[in-house]
Order: structure tokens, then C-alpha cells, then sequence
């Protein structure tokens, strides 16, 4: 591994701790370096906060002292995970903040996609004289931004779908009724999943049966918003969906649009007719990044065969039933493979 992988390994560490909390920023991490030694670091702040490189500079002054920061800093390489923003957001340009400090170098992680940055902040680096260089673990700096890269080029959320099934394939009994099959180190690993997404989906098959809650109450952070896919809204409002009102439930369905406070019922025409593209659309206009999928067979199947979903998260548990609903069928093989306690966590992406 070289200087500059190793560094920029530690941004994309920085920018890991910020799951959950930017979007629909990015999570971006970044690494300040002078002779070798990092003298400060720092990772993006909860929506509205302050930057990456922000946060690294603010190390680096109170380490130091302002004066002496300020003398380091011209001396000094900055490693950033995403190239630094170009425009006035929430928060002033991290490009122009850079040109003012006159670091001497910056090396970056990969691009940002976003129109009001997109090279322009390379291009006002370079334009001050600062030498830039950018590549540098590229693909494992985009991977980490996978749900802002998704929303920004397919104007859509990112679509995680997750599920459980048994040794012999099967994903719920045949005769309607709650069956666990994941172990519960599984339904921790699920919690902390949630704290990470910005919205939780299911059906009104699920809804019914299950009667879940949909927050994130075995792990730390925040619940997700909650969306449920009621076509004639027939799920009773006494379930928990409807009484936890911690975050917003958002209602697709087909007889009514209406605001209730936490309650937000959306209705939409020809409900059967490209059902999961109008629902990535109305959630990308509400700013939603990414989406969890935990509903039924009847859900997930629709999300797949459309082509709209980007990842999928299956336990494997150690039951065998013989019989049963068969699990919703990937047109991939997974790729990643890891053991949960005694279940085996499966990884596929599209």
C-alpha cells in the first residue's frame, strides 16, 4: 500500500462514522498531513454541519493554536475522500476554504457528480496553484457514496432489499403468520442497518401480519421514515405503524393525498401501473437517498423484476422447513458471504 492509499484508507474510515447522518449529503472524510504525520482530521458533520475538510482544519487549529495551524497548513497535504465542494450550500465552498489556506497539495478520492461541483472544485484548486491529484482508491471512495452517486445520476434513492430464508430457500410458511428464521444478532445487524438508511418500506401484507415497528430501537441513531404500500389503506390505524410517531409514515395508495402531521398519505393514479418507478420518484422529490426494503414476497418481487434495486442483504438461517414460500428469486449470484453468529449473511449487488 502506498503513502497516498494509506491515507486516503483512513479518509474513507473518517467518512464511514458519518452513516446515517449527512444525506442527503455525502459521507465524506478527510486526512491532513504534514511530513508524513497526520496533524488533523475530520469527517462530515450531520446534515447542515459543517464539512469534511472543515472539521480537519478546526483539528488542526486546536491542536496547534491558530497561528502555528496556519503556517502547517501551507506546508501541508490534504487527503479528502470526494473532491471538495464548489458552491454555497448550507456552508461556504470547501474548494475556495483550501485556495485561502494555500495548502500546498490536495489529493482526492474521486470526483463528486453533483452539477454545482462536478470539477469545479479540481479546477479552482489547480487555478490557485495547488497541486492536485485524483484517483487515489477511487472505486472503494465511490462505493462508500454508493446512495448519493445513485440519487444524483439515476434521480432515484438507493434500493437495499433485505430478507431472511431457511437452509432449503424459503422465506415465510405457507399458512399466513410470523415465522423468525434470522437469529438475534441478525436482528441487531438489521437495527443498525436502519439507523443507516433514510427510509424503511413494506407492504400491506406485512403490515398485517407482522404489526412492526419499523425503528431502530436495538441500536443507537436515528429510526428511518417509515413507508407502508397500502392501496385501499386497510391497515388498521391502531398497528404501530401508525402509533409511533417518531418519524414520518408516508402512505402510497390509491383513494387520497393528505398531510397529518407525522402521516403523510400519498395517492397515486394507476397504482398497479409501474408501481415501484412511481414510488422511487415521489421519494427521490421528498430528497430520500436511500431506501431499506424489508416487506414481503409480493414487494420485493416487484422492485426486482422492474430492475430497481441496487443491493441485497439475505440471512441465511439454519432452519430447514421442507415447505413454505420459496425466497425471492436475484438474477445475480451473490458476492459477499459472511457468518452472523449461526446465520450466514449474503451480499449481492446489481
Amino acid at each position: 500500500m502506498t503513502e497516498n492509499q494509506k491515507f486516503m484508507s483512513r479518509c474513507i474510515a473518517l467518512a464511514q462514522l458519518g452513516a446515517g447522518t449527512t444525506s442527503p449529503n455525502p459521507m465524506v472524510g478527510a486526512v491532513i498531513v504534514h511530513e508524513g504525520k497526520i496533524i488533523g482530521e475530520g469527517y462530515t458533520s450531520p446534515y447542515g454541519g459543517a464539512h469534511a475538510e472543515v472539521n480537519a482544519v478546526n483539528a488542526v487549529k486546536g491542536c496547534y493554536g491558530e497561528e502555528e495551524a496556519l503556517q502547517l497548513l501551507k506546508q501541508s497535504t490534504v487527503y479528502v475522500s470526494l473532491e471538495p465542494c464548489a458552491h454555497y450550500g448550507k456552508t461556504p465552498p470547501c474548494a475556495d476554504m483550501l485556495v485561502a489556506l494555500g495548502v500546498r497539495r490536495v489529493v482526492i478520492g474521486c470526483g463528486d457528480p453533483f452539477a454545482k461541483v462536478n470539477g469545479l472544485g479540481i479546477a479552482k484548486l489547480r487555478e490557485a496553484g495547488i497541486e492536485v491529484e485524483i484517483g487515489v482508491l477511487e472505486e472503494e471512495c465511490e462505493f462508500i457514496n454508493r446512495r448519493f452517486f445513485t440519487k444524483i445520476k439515476e434521480n432515484r434513492p438507493y434500493v437495499i432489499l433485505k430478507w431472511a430464508e431457511t437452509k432449503d430457500g424459503y422465506f415465510a410458511p405457507e399458512t399466513p403468520g410470523q415465522a423468525w428464521i434470522s437469529n438475534k444478532a441478525s436482528k441487531q445487524l438489521t437495527h443498525k442497518w436502519r439507523s443507516e438508511e433514510d427510509v424503511i418500506l413494506v407492504g400491506t401484507a406485512t403490515a398485517l401480519i407482522d404489526n412492526p415497528m419499523l425503528d431502530n430501537r436495538l441500536w443507537t441513531g436515528k429510526s428511518p421514515k417509515r413507508v407502508l404500500i397500502d392501496k385501499d389503506l386497510v391497515v388498521p390505524t391502531s398497528h404501530q405503524l401508525f402509533l409511533n410517531q417518531k418519524t414520518d409514515l408516508i402512505i402510497f395508495n390509491e383513494k387520497k393525498t393528505e398531510w397529518l402531521g407525522n402521516l403523510k398519505y400519498v395517492a397515486l393514479e394507476n397504482f398497479d401501473m409501474y408501481l415501484p418507478q412511481n414510488i422511487l420518484y415521489q421519494l427521490y422529490l421528498m430528497d430520500v437517498q436511500s431506501i431499506i426494503i424489508e416487506g414481503g414476497r409480493k414487494t420485493l418481487e416487484a422492485f426486482i423484476q422492474a430492475g430497481l434495486w441496487d443491493e441485497a442483504r439475505v440471512f441465511v438461517g439454519d432452519a430447514v422447513w421442507g415447505a413454505g414460500i420459496e425466497s425471492p428469486h436475484l438474477p445475480v449470484s451473490y458476492q459477499e458471504e459472511r457468518q452472523v453468529a449461526s446465520d450466514t449473511l449474503r451480499l449481492y449487488y446489481r
